[in-house]
């Protein structure tokens, strides 16, 4: 079992998500992140779509976490980070600070 992995994600954040300033309701950003997720099943790049839509910082990386221990993010998302096999994405996981697609990196 590993003991660390590397990930992206896209995150997407909603009017009353923790930490955001999005005016998206909580219904948008999830039909907004489904649109994401076919275009990723359809070919898109990765990255190219976390720069263009993440609200997280990182999507200036390409949505790019780098490489964290079990135990470091909040639990959903850390649940399903290690849940993936290298390269996969996962489906949309929802946290306090709103809706993500992850890829497991490493």
């Amino acid at each position: 079992m590993a003991e660390q992995v590397s990930v992206s994600h896209i995150l997407l954040m909603y009017e009353g998500s923790e930490r955001s300033t999005a005016t998206r309701s909580k219904d948008e950003a999830l039909s907004q992140i489904g649109d994401i997720k076919s275009k990723l099943a359809e070919g898109g790049d990765f990255a190219a779509l976390a720069t263009e839509h993440s609200d997280c910082p990182s999507g200036r990386e390409g949505g790019d976490l780098g490489t964290f221990p079990r135990g470091a993010m909040v639990p959903e998302f850390d649940a399903a980070a290690f849940d993936l096999d290298v390269g996969a994405d996962s489906d949309v996981v929802e946290t306090a600070f709103g809706y993500h697609l992850i890829r497991r990196t490493g």
